[in-house]
């Protein structure tokens, strides 16, 4: 569960059809690879690489990094830049995986932070290069990109640059990141490619089915390098959200409750999640609903098993941040009435939370490298919608 008060989300994880048909597809885009990045031995083992945040309870923020030395877990930052004011002490962990050692993965958590204020700060040693981050506004609005699969791929860099461009105050990014598949250099370079953005706004993701990594008889835990490297965030417990505080409430899962692509259908992970929780985040009036998994997008109405249900949440599949494994261009013929847009493209998107009855939900189509807005919604909060209460 991760909170600011004005919003809470939970990981456990009006626009019309008709130009889907008539918009041409650009092609798949290469993986990203060779000169672009550096690997952990070409890099001074002291500087921290690898940086990310998220948000860490109320007013926290958690920071990450890796080395390939041994360096003190500490942070030290503050409001002004080259002057740290304040440090924090964390810890230190590491991994192996079959024949591969990852490098020293350093957690600090700093704070108390003001809110919608940038922090200066460097890692490890006080001689290392200085880094920033602003923290989310305690006030509306808020914005939050969201994308999923993202992946190392041209498109991946395509999406990352649109999103750099946004203005957002959180990611939220439901499963799929590295695509390292066992190869677990790739979480090295996946580092390496998102750190421009994970280190400047806090992060917040979920694990897909491309973070399990097992590997029979040899390598019996899943999820290793996700767990070690990214941030878990804890059950919600649904009970204890006042509304009156907290008026919005977003889950983030990895494989979608609702999906009319040809791909993915009848999954367990889908189907399984669905039947046991459904119902929990119906009573919850959880307001939407974010998934990755299937390389398309998706919106559908208010639903609740499967039925329009004004008191359901909006179910939106985001699962085309730009993955190696290219688009799920099939969807099922005719379209469900409860889904009220979709298309096979790359891209993200924006959730901008107005205040704390409305908010806006867009789409941002990759065309080519322009982002272009082609599904639009306004939400309001099913706390403020008396027939749900």
């Amino acid at each position: 569960m991760a909170s600011n008060c004005l919003v809470l989300f939970l990981v456990f994880a009006v626009a019309i059809d008709v130009c889907a048909a008539e918009y041409r597809r650009p092609p798949p885009r290469r993986s990203l690879s060779g000169p672009l990045f550096r690997q952990l031995d070409e890099i001074d083992p002291t500087s921290p690489q690898q940086v990310h945040i998220s948000l860490s309870g109320e007013n926290h923020m958690r920071i990450s990094w890796i080395t390939s030395d041994p360096t003190p877990p500490v942070v030290y930052y503050g409001t002004s830049p080259g002057a740290s004011t304040s440090f924090a002490n964390g810890t230190t962990n590491m991994y192996y995986y079959v024949t591969y050692r990852s490098g020293e993965i350093h957690d600090v958590v700093v704070g108390p932070l003001k809110p919608n204020t940038v922090y200066y700060y460097r890692c490890g040693l006080s001689s290392s290069p200085e880094f920033s981050f602003k923290t989310p506004p305690s006030l509306y609005p808020i914005k939050f990109a969201i994308t999923g699969d993202l992946g190392q791929t041209e498109w991946t860099s395509s999406t990352l640059i649109h999103i750099a461009k946004s203005s957002y105050d959180v990611l939220l990014l439901p499963g799929d990141l590295s695509y390292a598949d066992m190869y677990q250099p790739s979480w090295d370079t996946f580092g390496q490619l998102v750190q421009p953005l994970a280190s400047n706004r806090p992060w917040m993701v979920t694990q897909g089915n491309h973070e399990d990594e097992k590997i029979p008889a040899i390598h019996h835990e899943g999820f290793t390098s996700y767990n070690a490297r990214w941030y878990r965030w804890l059950q919600a417990d649904l009970r204890k959200v006042d509304r009156r505080k907290t008026p919005w409430l977003i889950a983030l899962i990895h494989a979608p409750w609702y999906n009319s692509n040809e791909a993915h259908q009848g999954e367990y992970q889908s189907v399984g999640m669905k039947t046991a929780m459904e119902d929990l985040l119906y009573r919850a009036r959880v307001d939407a609903v974010f998934a990755g998994h299937v390389h398309a997008y998706e919106r559908f109405v208010r639903v609740y098993k499967n039925q329009a249900d004004e008191c359901g949440p909006v179910h939106i599949t985001i699962g085309d941040g730009g993955n190696r494994e290219g688009l799920a261009t099939r969807f099922m013929d005719p379209q469900p009435k409860i889904s009220a847009f979709r298309e096979p493209s790359f891209g993200h998107g924006h959730l901008n939370i107005v205040n704390a009855t409305h908010a806006v939900w867009a789409w941002h189509r990759n065309d080519e490298d322009v982002a272009v807005a082609s599904d639009e919604v306004w939400l309001r909060s099913l706390a403020s919608v008396s027939t749900c209460s």
